[in-house]
């Protein structure tokens, strides 16, 4: 299979915070070019797993802008569309656009209950830029699950490249890839990821891409080469990496990136804490992937 620009590796940002829950920046660009270090297709700035909606718009802007600074040429996508206003929403998409970005992440803004008017609004929305657009189900913002005909019909306007599907649901992803076309259905929920590839789906967008992106690069190079045998134990491994971290999260990939040598707080600004045992029992994991040349 032939896969284009769009497909592959999206790995996701974290935002690190210090005591006072400033953004700590410096920490922020090291953790960006450890990213980047692992050539994913593409990096993710300002998405769920950086608590962007507790981010300010400067905050957002900012973020994205020492993504771009310390990618090393890997394409950096961000979230345009978490305004309430219109013109709000253009502005930020324009000061995205001048930092540099290589595209934009639109959120389907709680309108899955009304099909017709997410079209509009996000076909609209998508003539304010000239940077491609992927579309993500932010859970954040409900009811965020897109029907399948308004994604093939946003497809058909040559605006959309893609979608972050997080319905965890193989046969909705199905339904998603069956009107894909040239565009990619990028999968977030692990247990469905290797049914959703061979199913069509072509690249991930995934919340363990935060702590262990390495793995997942390693998965997709075995799949495009057509090694489906290794890209499926390498799955089984980011299944328990998934596993690990899929309780506490965001903190505890926040505590799992500590541990694998980036200067993270095990602190964000939901509030959430992470516990000794918490803490313990991801120290073990990590020894036992770290001693098995996994992580």
């Amino acid at each position: 299979m032939q896969y284009n620009e769009f497909a592959g590796v999206y790995t996701l940002l974290l935002t690190p915070f210090n005591e006072d829950l400033s953004i700590d920046y410096k920490t922020y660009e090291e953790y960006v070019s450890w990213q980047a270090s692992f050539r994913p297709q593409h990096l993710f700035a300002v998405c769920g797993s950086s608590e962007m909606t507790r981010l300010s718009r400067e905050e957002r802007i900012k973020c994205a802008s020492l993504a771009v600074k310390n990618s090393d040429g890997v394409p950096v996508f961000a979230t345009g569309n978490l305004e309430t206003e219109h013109d709000a929403e253009v502005e930020e998409i324009k000061a995205l656009e001048q930092q540099g970005v290589a595209g934009l992440v639109f959120v389907t803004k709680g309108l899955c209950d009304r099909p017709q008017e997410q079209f509009e609004y996000l076909s609209s929305l998508a003539q304010c830029t000239g940077l491609p657009v992927i579309l993500y189900e932010f859970p954040g913002l409900r009811p965020h699950l897109m029907d399948a005909s308004v994604y093939g019909k946003l497809v058909e306007t040559g605006r959309f490249h893609g979608i972050k599907d997080t319905t965890c649901l193989l046969d909705k992803i199905e339904e998603k890839i069956a009107v894909q076309g040239e565009s990619n259905v990028l999968q977030a929920n692990i247990p469905f990821l290797f049914d959703s590839w061979k199913a069509g789906a072509r690249g991930v967008v995934a919340t363990p891409t935060t702590c262990g992106a390495d793995l997942f690069v390693k998965m997709w190079s075995e799949w495009v080469s057509g090694d489906e045998s290794a890209a499926e134990k390498t799955y089984w491994q980011i299944i328990n990496l998934d596993n690990a971290i899929d309780s506490g999260f965001n903190m505890s990939a926040k505590y799992l990136c500590r541990l694998r040598g980036i200067g993270f707080n095990p602190i964000n600004r939901e509030g959430a804490t992470i516990s000794p045992a918490r803490m313990r029992s991801l120290k073990a994991y990590y020894d036992w992937a770290h001693y098995n040349g996994i992580l």
